[in-house]
């Protein structure tokens, strides 16, 4: 699916998404990143989503981002309770989503000038 948006000059935007990919800045990717206004992290991790660990949501607690939106695949899925003390300890706010929601949510609050991470996990 193609995104339409308001231009974010100088801001990482997601301008499509689609089975197993997404597109930032029209760029394709298509492994585990990490999305911020300024900056991509890419291959963030090489965890799945069930072999995410502490270190993988210490690197999302340490970005300047007040909003950490995690894009969990094609379907909707919770981390273990533990992984998200680094975000708890950080008061970091997190919503957990499918990527294409993520990808959605991601413009809008950046859109807003809200400080906003996106962190995606494709497998």
């Amino acid at each position: 699916m193609k995104l339409q948006l308001v231009q974010l000059v100088g801001r990482n935007a997601f301008t499509a998404y689609g089975e197993g990919y997404v597109s930032v800045n029209a760029i394709r990717h298509s492994s585990n990143l990490v999305v911020l206004p300024d900056r991509l992290i890419p291959d963030w991790t090489q965890a799945s989503f069930v072999t995410l660990n502490i270190t993988d949501f210490e690197l999302l607690a340490s970005l300047d981002a007040e909003i950490i939106l995690l894009g969990t695949g094609n379907q909707l899925r919770f981390p273990r309770p533990e992984l998200l003390r680094p975000l708890i300890q950080a008061q970091k706010g997190l919503e957990v989503m499918d990527i294409q929601a993520a990808c959605r949510t991601y413009n809008v609050l950046v859109s807003e000038g809200r400080k906003v991470a996106a962190g995606l996990i494709f497998y």
